[in-house]
Parts: structure tokens; C-alpha cells; sequence
């Protein structure tokens, strides 16, 4: 629950979504398809993967996995410079990572005299992979999934991109190979989530699934959760700013539209305190657009989920925020470390003029793969933790305290009406203290 005070009045609102939200959801055609596809390559195996990547992306190989020679040649083709960023970039979301590993400590308390109960971390042994491909290379995504499971001492990561327009996307194999990928599969859509998922006679199943992509891929991990992992449900990319009248609205304006051309239904929301802002950076979100490359996904995002509202305080700001719970949430005003203690509701916070969300979407390091469509609320997005099993463990080595803890598992058993669980602390009970059993079996113990 947010420390902010309650909206006291409704915001002012200069520029309200148009689109029908019930679209942004997953459609009944999009879960018949997965589900069917899913169905299909549990039957089959290959032979189904190989006719949907034909059939949805053109391609059709004998092995969809990239020799060590094919990948050395695929990093051969990636200019340099790119090869030094992406090495950079992956250096930074690797301190970041292992930062995170050692803050999660392991321990063993002795709670009574030879009682110990321990805490270990333990990471999963498979994890999938998923880079998306599409219109645009993420290849920032090999970074985020990969180097953050390698990070948690994952064995094996199985990494799936697809094909780009029918071309090999260099650059994204070399960053997936850089992050340590044990195997890389030119493999995409739901057939690539279902591959991973229940495995085939030549991709071996894993125990989760990381990793955005479009409406299928997210259908497809929701289906197939609690047979594997996921990392998140996940949606369309969002971004809400807070700004006050301090903030530059040309810059606003910019990261605005730097997320909504991540799809047309990309939802980009500016809660500010001064109208004058707001009005101001409209004008520039309709100019900035006239000539934007990416204008085919940023324009229909902003006209269809973009929003300008207007509250009296920062306060009300932050509350309002809280209340979208979105994915990324930008900071723009004279003390942004103020939303640290104001708000709870987000997937990441972008402090300041200085930084941004491109910032965390693609070099500085924290993880990309955040919640959505208010996931915020209960959980955070991917990291180390993601690839890690908390497990416990306990011992008793002391007689006289298992003896005492049988007499109280046999009595707190029976008032649950568990007579199995009582006689499993009764004999123990028996046995170290040799008392009678209140049941007749008593040759249940020694």
C-alpha cells in the first residue's frame, strides 16, 4: 500500500486512451492457435516444429541448433564495435546480477538444543531462453536472460531467437553466445516456447522460461506454467511518467515515445502537476511523430493508450501511479529520490532527468524483463532470484528434543485429526524417552 495521500480529486485528465482494452488482451483465436500448436508438438516433436517455424517463419533446417563452427562464424560477421558493446552492456548486467546473488544469504540456526534448520540457494539446472526477433532485433533480451541465469549457477540455458525477415540476426546469436548460452537454437514463436517446454527427440526440456515476445509466446508460456517456470506474465510494454513543472516537456515527450515504439498497443501515461507541461508536451508528441522512423507502432500506441493527466500535488501523483502499477515509471521532478519512499506499485524506477527507460531497456545494467498490466503489485520482474530454489533443510540430532517434539507433533497431529502424522512423533517420542505409545501398534518402536 502506498505511503502517498489519497487522490483527493479526480486528475484533470488532457488526453485519454482511446483504445478498447479488452483488445490487449490474449483473444480467444490466440489461445486456440497455441493451444493447438502446444498439443501438436507434444505428439509429434520435431516433425511439428519443423512445419510451424516453416510455416510461421520461413524456415525449415534439419537442426534448428547452431554448431560452435556456425556460431563462430556468425560472430565473425558483427563489426567490432558492436561486439565491445555488447560485452560492455553484459559486464554491467553481470555485476548487477552477482551483487544481487550475494545478497541472498544462506544460513543453519540451531533453534533448540540439536535442532538445526537451514537455508540453501539453489539454481534450477535448465532454463529456456527466449530472444525475440520480429520486426527488431532485441538482442539486449540475450543479455537479461542469459547472463542473469549463468549469474545464479544455471547449468545448462537454452537460448531460442528466430529468424529476422528470413535473415540470421547476427548480432543477437553473438550476445547470446557472449552471455554463455550452452546452446543456441535459430528457432522462434510458439513452437520455440514449446520445445523448451516439453522437449523433443533433439531440443531436451528445461525447467523454465524467460524472456518477452508477442501475444503467442506470452500465450504460450501461460499455458504451459506449472509444467515449467516462467519468469512473468507478461504484456505490452508500458511506461508512466511523473513529472512537475520543473521537468524539461521536451524530454518527456521523447521517453514517452521511446516505449510506444515497442507496439501499437504500448501504453505511454504522463501523471503531472502542471498543465501548462502537459499541454506542452502534447504538442511535441504530435510533432516528434511527423517524421518518426518508428512511427507505424509509436503513433497508433499514443493515440489508442497514451494519457495526460493533471493532479493538484506530487502526492497525488505518486498515488495516482501506484494505482496504474506500471512496468517502467519515470521520475521527473525537482527531488525524483522522493519516490523511493512515496511510491510501491512499479516495475522499475528511473530517478531523474539524467537517467531513462532506454537506459534500463538496453546498457545500464538493471534487468529489462518487468512486470506488467499491474503485476507490479505483487511481484518484481527478473532476477538472479528468478533462476535460484530457496530450499530448507532440518536435522535433530539431540534425542531429548526429538522426544519432545514428538510429543507435540503427536498431540498438534491429533487435534487436526491427522493419526498418521501423531504416530510419526509418538515412536520417536518411544524410542527416546521409552515411554508407552497411546496407540496399541507399540512395536512401531524400537
Amino acid at each position: 500500500m502506498s505511503t502517498a495521500s489519497p487522490i483527493a480529486a479526480a486528475p484533470q485528465v488532457l488526453k485519454a486512451p482511446s483504445g478498447d482494452s479488452a483488445q490487449r488482451g490474449s483473444t480467444a483465436a490466440v489461445r486456440a492457435t497455441v493451444e493447438g500448436v502446444i498439443a501438436d508438438i507434444r505428439e509429434r516433436g520435431d516433425a511439428a516444429v519443423r512445419e510451424y517455424s516453416a510455416t510461421f517463419d520461413g524456415y525449415a533446417p534439419e537442426s534448428f541448433l547452431l554448431s560452435p563452427e556456425q556460431i563462430a562464424e556468425i560472430v565473425a560477421r558483427v563489426p567490432e564495435q558492436v561486439l565491445v558493446d555488447i560485452r560492455f552492456v553484459q559486464e554491467q548486467v553481470r555485476v548487477m546480477a552477482q551483487r544481487q546473488l550475494e545478497s541472498l544469504t544462506e544460513f543453519e540456526i540451531e533453534t533448540l538444543p540439536g535442532v538445526l534448520l537451514g537455508q540453501r540457494n539453489v539454481p534450477i539446472q535448465a532454463a529456456g531462453a527466449y530472444v525475440p526477433g520480429g520486426k527488431y532485433p532485441l538482442l539486449a533480451s540475450a543479455h537479461m536472460t542469459i547472463v542473469t541465469a549463468k549469474v545464479a549457477g544455471v547449468e545448462r540455458v537454452a537460448a531460442c531467437t528466430p529468424l529476422i525477415k528470413g535473415e540470421v540476426p547476427d548480432a543477437t546469436v553473438a550476445a547470446m553466445h557472449l552471455a554463455g548460452a550452452d546452446e543456441i537454437y535459430l528457432l522462434g514463436g510458439i513452437q520455440a516456447i514449446a520445445a523448451l517446454a516439453v522437449g523433443t527427440e533433439t531440443i531436451a526440456p528445461v525447467h523454465m522460461i524467460a524472456g518477452p515476445g508477442n501475444a503467442f509466446v506470452a500465450e504460450a508460456k501461460r499455458q504451459l506454467f506449472g509444467e515449467v517456470g516462467i519468469d512473468l506474465f507478461a504484456g505490452p510494454t508500458e511506461v508512466l511518467i511523473v513529472a512537475d513543472e520543473h521537468a524539461d516537456p521536451f524530454i518527456v515527450a521523447v521517453d514517452l515515445l521511446s516505449q510506444a515504439e515497442h507496439g501499437p498497443d504500448s501504453p505511454a501515461v504522463l501523471i503531472t502537476t502542471s498543465e501548462e507541461l502537459g499541454r506542452q508536451v502534447i504538442a511535441h508528441v504530435d510533432t516528434l511523430l511527423i517524421d518518426m522512423p518508428t512511427k507505424d507502432f509509436a503513433e497508433p500506441a499514443w493515440r489508442d493508450w497514451g494519457a495526460v493527466l493533471v493532479v493538484d500535488t506530487l502526492d497525488e501523483a505518486y498515488a495516482l501511479a501506484d494505482e496504474y502499477a506500471y512496468e517502467h515509471v519515470q521520475i521527473l521532478t525537482a527531488e525524483p529520490r522522493e519516490a523511493l519512499e512515496k511510491m510501491r506499485n512499479y516495475g522499475a524506477l528511473f530517478l531523474g532527468e539524467g537517467t531513462c527507460v532506454s537506459y534500463g531497456d538496453k546498457v545500464i545494467g538493471t534487468n529489462h524483463v518487468l512486470p506488467t498490466r499491474g503485476a507490479a503489485r505483487y511481484t518484481g520482474g527478473l532476477w538472479v532470484g528468478k533462476y535460484l530454489r530457496t530450499v530448507t533443510y532440518q536435522e535433530v540430532v539431540d534425542t531429548d528434543s526429538s522426544a519432545m517434539l514428538g510429543e507435540l507433533c503427536g498431540r498438534a497431529a491429533r487435534v487436526e485429526r491427522f493419526e498418521g502424522h501423531g504416530r510419526s512423533g509418538d515412536v520417536r517420542a518411544a524410542k527416546y524417552r521409552r515411554t508407552g505409545l497411546p496407540w496399541s501398534a507399540q512395536s512401531y518402536a524400537v
